[in-house]
This record gives structure tokens, sequence and C-alpha cells, in this order.
């Protein structure tokens, strides 16, 4: 089976590392949690302590790696996500705006403030 190309034609997303984001829908709707990484290319995000999976593993000595079941958060899709506004902790729409220095940031369109 041939190996498909990742599509290099991505939209830069709308969330980045460190953001405190909300889910929308699946199992884990409505947990907040980090943006702990982000995967532009495949369109997915790891947050703290969502979508957590249990990963069976075998000892390895040579990393110093316990074997047994091991839990950790899975990728969960940009759409699922959305940004808190930091002033009213509701989710919010990402905007952005030029500055009059012509620097570029992003904007909470709920509370109009700009984000980190």
């Amino acid at each position: 089976m041939k190996k498909k190309k990742p599509d290099l034609s991505v939209r830069k997303p709308r969330i980045k590392k460190n953001d405190q984001v909300q889910v929308l829908s699946g199992k884990d709707k409505g947990a907040t949690g980090k943006v702990l990484r982000v995967y532009p290319v495949k369109g997915t995000a790891v947050v703290e302590r969502v979508n957590m999976i249990k990963r069976h593993t075998k000892a390895n000595p040579n990393q110093q790696s316990k074997g047994g079941i091991i839990e950790r958060e899975a990728p969960i899709r940009l759409s699922k996500l959305m940004l808190v506004d930091p002033d009213s902790g509701r989710p919010t729409r990402v905007g952005r705006r030029r500055l009059d220095d012509g620097k570029a940031v992003r904007v909470a369109k709920r509370s109009g403030n700009t984000l980190s």
C-alpha cells in the first residue's frame, strides 16, 4: 500500500501550545485543559488530561522504562476544541487583527481582547 503524502496547503491553526481550551464534542465534552502539542498537518492537538488512552507497554531496560499499562493523552481533532476567553472563562472564537506597528495578533471574538 502506498503511503499518502501530507497535505501541505494546511491553514494556520488558531490554537497554539499552552492555550486553555474546552472540548466541544465527544466523550470528553465540556472538559478544559492546556494544549501540550499541536500537529497542524494532521489537524490535531494533545490536551492535558483529555482523550486519555491506556497503552500496554513492554519493559525496556535500555531506556529504564517499566512495563505495564500506561495512561496518556491521545491527540484530539482541532475542530472539537475551542479556545477559552481569559476574561469570561467561556469558549470563544478566535480572530486576527493587525496592530499599528504591523504585527498580527490573535483576538477573542467574545470579549475583543488580544490573546497571547
